[in-house]
């Protein structure tokens, strides 16, 4: 039998961290660059790096980082508990339930459907990722896709990395991702969206390999169920699954059907209101509560269960939100303390002197230690690429390939690293101790980062410019 360890609490995990970021804001020389907005975005200024004097956090810092976090990030938060509300209506519904049953059983008799559901729909997502950015937006599809892999004999991590790591790959290997892509390319003073052609490939090889590291899991534990790093929750899954059967119809009916085309309906305007208008979490929260109105009416709910299942639903991840909270305090204690410019400019200070190659290499890893705590795409770009940006004409790096470098650095370590709030908030959602998706996590951060290290020779070799 597998031994078991105890996982560590995610609260405990991240106020552990709000003490170790505070205790560096002591050791950490102060500094800063100096900025300016440039069409209406906060821009650094390169060059332009100067010591300041120290800004210790304290005990008072570390008590009001969550508040501070809870406020920096109240529209992450407030959209977690809208969608939730949202998605316990729909649940309430049974549609989600019979469609399923539908899917699950289309998946046992059709071979076609059993290969290709996994690839398929991280495809989708990664292409999410690649085009409009997707990250917050994935929090309601874990909701989905955890009930859909238990049922098909998969485990919680698999309905987790399904929309999450495919969306994920898709947003490192971007070629057309406006807030990291854009905006980087847009610093870098390159024609916007340039050097398709090779960011094509490239987001093709590194959402192949997350698909291939998803999918034999998913083998691995459909055969072993034992070997999955959640299967006691799984457990509990089934079981809960196995009492609700008595009490649903086994049949997709016309109902679930409407209700389902108005969920997909919604899903659809959500994908236009991104790329079209620019939605960003505010109008997307505001489309989930109008859909979680409208799904329960057409569902067959009452007034009173529409508000008490929305209710309910936002209730269950109060947790969620406050886990959020502290990982954007983790950052807001490593901001005032004033040492996020130090450790960039003594990261960026480490790269001359390479060959062009390893200097793209320095430049991956520098960016990856930044996202730590800066998990924003546009945030690091517009922190890091104008630094960035000028180095690389120092180094023989083309602007083009350093932008690709900051897109992985930026991109694979948001798959693990405990400060992302999106990371956090959908591992609190699927009750996933972040310990234990760390350990899954790390054989395919190490596969990824060696992807990158590949993915970065040839532009040398192509003069990609």
């Amino acid at each position: 039998m597998r031994p078991k360890i105890k996982a560590i609490d995610t609260a405990v995990l991240m106020i552990g961290l709000l003490v170790v970021t505070a205790i560096l804001t002591w050791i950490i020389p102060g500094g800063e660059f100096n900025r300016t907005v440039v069409n209406g975005r906060e821009m650094v200024v390169a060059d332009s790096f100067h010591r300041v004097a120290n800004n210790p956090q304290g005990i008072g810092g570390i008590l009001l980082a969550p508040i501070k976090g809870f406020v920096d990030a109240a529209s992450i938060i407030g959209f977690v508990l809208i969608v939730g509300g949202a998605f316990f209506v729909l649940q309430r519904t049974g549609a989600i339930d019979a469609a399923i049953r539908s899917l699950v059983h289309a998946h046992d008799r059709n071979r076609f459907v059993r290969l290709t559901l996994i690839p398929l729909f991280m495809l989708l997502f990664s292409l999410g990722g690649a085009v409009f950015g997707m990250a917050e937006e994935t929090i309601p599809f874990v909701l989905l896709f955890i009930p859909l892999a238990i049922r098909l004999g998969y485990d919680t991590i698999t309905g987790v990395a399904i929309p999450f790591v495919g969306s994920g790959a898709g947003f490192a290997g971007a070629f057309f991702n406006p807030f990291t892509v854009g905006i980087a390319q847009g610093i870098a003073d390159l024609p916007l969206f340039s050097g398709l052609q090779y960011r094509m490939v490239v987001w093709l090889i590194v959402t192949t390999v997350a698909t291939a590291y998803v999918l034999r899991h998913a083998a691995r534990v459909k055969a072993h169920p034992e070997l999955s790093p959640t299967f006691e929750l799984d457990q509990t899954i089934r079981a809960e699954h196995e009492q609700e059967e008595a009490h649903l119809g086994q049949r997709l009916d016309l109902r679930h059907r409407f209700t389902l085309a108005v969920f997909g309906l919604a899903m659809v305007l959500l994908v236009v209101g991104v790329l079209k208008f620019k939605w960003y979490i505010e109008e997307i929260a505001a489309l989930f509560f109008g859909t979680g109105l409208a799904v329960g009416f057409v569902g067959g709910l009452k007034a009173n269960e529409i508000s008490q299942s929305f209710f309910r639903g936002a209730r269950e991840l109060v947790g969620t939100a406050l886990i959020i909270a502290l990982a954007r305090g983790i950052l807001i204690i490593a901001r005032d303390g004033r040492i996020i410019d130090t450790i960039l400019a003594g990261l960026s200070g480490l790269i001359g002197g390479l060959h062009p190659i390893f200097s793209s290499w320095a430049m991956f890893l520098v960016q990856t230690v930044i996202n730590f705590f800066v998990p924003s795409g546009s945030g690091q770009a517009a922190l890091t690429m104008p630094v960035m940006a000028p180095l690389s004409d120092l180094l023989g790096v083309s602007r083009q390939w350093a932008v690709l470098a900051y897109q992985f650095g930026d991109g694979f370590t948001n798959l693990i690293i405990p400060t992302s709030a999106v990371l956090m908030g959908i591992l609190s959602v699927a009750k996933v101790p972040w310990d234990r998706w760390a350990r899954w996590q790390l054989p395919l951060q190490i596969i990824l980062i060696g992807v990158g290290f590949a993915l970065l020779i040839p532009p040398f070799f192509i003069g990609w410019q």
